[in-house]
C-alpha cells in the first residue's frame, strides 16, 4: 500500500482545534510537540478475520481528525499499526492468541491468514476513502524492537511466572487513569488472572507452553514465545512518531485495558509520568441491536455486506460523519438508506448545477485545478467568507461534523441557486474546502457510482433498459396501464423508476 504524507504550511487562520482528550475527560487546544506538525498513531486491526463497520467506524474517526490537522495546516505523519501477533481473545491476558486460533482451526498458515486479512481491511480502507497513513506498522516486523523495549523495563516494572514476563501495574504512579479505575468513573473492572501479583497486571511476554509450538514465535531472554499486545503499540509509535507525540487514537473499547497498558510501559520506559501522547482520543460504539456486528455470527456486518445490499460505501461514511465520534451511533438499514439518499441529493445538486456547465465547455468532469480548496490566507478576499469561518469553527470544535454537514449541503444548495453574483467556480471551491475534511469525494463523485447492483438481484442494466425501453414506448402510445406494468416489473425486480429524474432509475434497497 502506497504511503502518503501532507506537505503543508503551519496553520495560517481560522478558529482554534480543540479536542477532547480522554486523559483529562475535556476539551483541549491542540497544541503540536513539534510546531506545523501533527504525529498521530492509530490502533489498527488484529487481522485474524474480516472487520465490521463498527470496526471500521475507528478509521473512518481517525481519517477525519488526519483531514482536520492537515485543513488547519499541519504536517501530518499518521501511523495505523497491524496487529499480526500477541493479541488474545481476551484483552485482559486470557485465552490464546488470536492469529494462532484462527490458523489452527482453519488449517492454515498464520501468515496467509494475516496476509488475507490485512488486504480485506485494506480494501475497506481504500472503500471508505480513507487517506493512506504515512506508515502501516506491522507487529512482526517490530519484534526484536519489542525485546530491547522489555528488556529496558524488565528489572524496575516486571516479574516473570512459568507463563511468561508481566508488568507489575503498581510499579508506575497513577496506573489506570485514563480508564478511571478506582473511581466512580471507571468503566471496566479487569478480571484477576492466576498467578498475577495484581488483577490489573499484564503480560509483556508470553512463553510457549512447554511440548507446544507456535507458528510465531521468537527467542527472548524470558525463552521463546511471543510479545504481549499492549507492548507492540508502545514500542512502534515511539520508534516512528518519537515520545512524545501529538494524538493516541482508538475505539472506547482501548480506553479501559489496552490504553492504560501502553501509558504504564511508555512510563516505565521513559522514567517520567510522561503517557507518551500528549491527548488520547476514542471513538464511541456502533450499535446494531440484531446482534450481527459480532464476528461469531454468521453474516456479521462488514462493508461487504452492505455493497452486497446495494449501499455505496461512503454512504456509511456519510452515516458515521452524521453523529458525533464520541456519541454512541445505531446502524440500522433504514438509516444507511437514509444516508444514501442524502448523498444522492448532494450529488444532484452537482450533476444539475455544475457538471452541464462544464461537461458543455469541454471540461474533465473533475480537475482539481479548476476547483482547489480555498487557503486560509485568501479568506478575507472572498464573497463568501463568514460562511467558511462558520464551517472552520464547527469542525474545530472537536470536528463537530454533524453541525458541518448540513453546511455542506446549504453551501451547495443556498449559495448556488440563491446568490447569482457569486460564480459557480467560487462556490465549488467551498465545497471542495469542505470536502477535504469530510472526505466523500463530492467533485468527483457520481450519482451513477452510487447505483450499485444488490448481489441478490435477479435483473441486470441491459434488462432495465429493455424495460424501460418497452415502457417509453407505451407511455407514447397512451397504453398506460401496460407502462404501469412496466413499472411494476421494475419495481419487484428492485428497480425504482424515477420520471423527470436525469438519472431514469435506481435500485430500491429493502431488507
Amino acid at each position: 500500500m502506497g504511503a502518503v504524507m501532507t506537505d503543508t504550511p503551519a496553520p495560517a487562520s481560522g478558529a482554534p482545534l480543540r479536542l477532547f482528550n480522554s486523559l483529562t475527560r475535556q476539551l483541549e487546544p491542540f497544541a503540536p510537540v513539534h510546531p506545523g506538525e501533527a504525529r498521530v498513531y492509530s490502533c489498527g486491526p488484529t487481522v485474524y478475520n474480516y472487520p465490521h463497520i463498527g470496526n471500521m467506524r475507528a478509521y473512518v474517526f481517525a481519517d477525519t481528525l488526519g483531514r482536520t490537522l492537515t485543513y488547519k495546516g499541519y504536517r501530518l505523519t499518521h501511523v495505523i499499526n497491524i496487529t499480526d501477533v500477541g493479541h488474545l481473545t481476551d484483552d485482559a491476558d486470557a485465552g490464546e492468541d488470536k492469529l494462532e486460533k484462527a490458523a489452527a482451526e482453519r488449517a492454515q498458515s498464520i501468515w496467509d491468514i494475516a496476509r488475507h486479512y490485512t488486504e480485506a481491511y485494506w480494501a475497506d480502507i481504500k472503500a471508505l476513502n480513507i487517506r493512506q497513513p504515512a506508515h502501516w506498522s506491522i507487529a512482526t516486523d517490530y519484534v526484536p524492537q519489542m525485546i530491547d523495549f522489555a528488556k529496558a523495563i524488565a528489572d524496575k516494572h516486571c516479574y516473570e511466572l512459568d507463563s511468561g514476563l508481566y508488568f507489575d501495574t503498581t510499579s508506575v504512579a497513577d496506573y489506570g487513569r485514563l480508564a478511571r479505575h478506582g473511581t466512580d468513573e471507571g468503566e471496566s473492572r479487569i478480571d484477576p488472572v492466576d498467578g498475577k501479583r495484581h488483577p490489573a497486571d499484564f503480560a509483556i511476554w508470553r512463553k510457549t507452553p512447554p511440548g507446544e509450538t507456535r507458528q510465531m514465535e521468537w527467542d527472548s531472554p524470558w525463552g521463546r514465545g511471543a510479545p504481549g499486545w499492549h507492548l507492540e503499540c508502545s514500542v512502534m509509535s515511539e520508534a516512528l512518531l518519537g515520545f512524545p507525540f501529538d494524538i493516541h487514537t482508538g475505539g472506547i473499547d482501548h480506553r479501559e485495558i489496552h490504553h492504560p497498558n501502553e501509558i504504564a510501559q511508555n512510563q516505565a520506559h521513559s522514567c517520567s509520568a510522561d503517557s507518551g501522547a500528549r491527548m488520547w482520543m476514542h471513538n464511541n460504539f456502533l450499535v446494531e441491536r440484531s446482534g450481527k456486528m459480532s464476528k461469531s455470527s454468521g453474516e456479521f456486518l462488514r462493508l461487504q455486506l452492505l455493497i452486497d445490499k446495494g449501499y455505496h460505501p461512503l454512504a456509511y461514511r456519510l452515516m458515521c460523519l452524521q453523529a458525533h465520534y464520541r456519541s454512541e451511533l445505531e446502524f440500522s438499514w433504514e438509516g444507511l438508506g437514509a444516508a444514501l439518499t442524502r448523498l444522492k441529493r448532494m450529488l444532484k445538486v452537482i450533476e444539475v448545477k455544475l457538471w452541464r456547465e462544464y461537461k458543455a465547455a469541454g471540461q474533465p468532469v473533475y480537475d482539481p485545478a479548476i476547483f482547489p480548496p480555498i487557503p486560509r490566507d485568501e479568506w478575507d478576499n472572498i464573497d463568501v467568507t463568514g460562511f467558511i469561518r462558520d464551517f472552520d469553527a464547527a469542525i474545530s470544535e472537536d470536528l463537530n461534523t454533524p453541525k458541518v454537514l448540513p453546511m455542506t449541503e446549504l453551501a451547495m444548495v443556498e449559495n448556488v441557486l440563491g446568490d447569482p453574483t457569486i460564480s459557480n467556480q467560487l462556490r465549488w471551491r467551498v465545497v471542495a474546502t469542505m470536502d477535504q475534511v469530510l472526505g466523500l469525494n463530492l467533485l468527483s463523485l457520481k450519482r451513477t457510482d452510487l447505483r450499485i447492483r444488490p448481489k441478490n438481484a435477479t435483473i441486470d442494466e441491459e434488462g432495465i433498459t429493455s424495460v424501460l425501453e418497452a415502457r417509453q414506448l407505451a407511455r407514447e402510445q397512451k397504453n398506460f396501464a401496460q407502462a404501469d406494468e412496466f413499472r411494476n416489473l421494475l419495481l419487484n425486480h428492485g428497480v425504482e423508476v424515477m420520471d423527470g429524474d436525469p438519472l431514469g432509475w435506481d435500485w430500491r434497497l429493502e431488507n
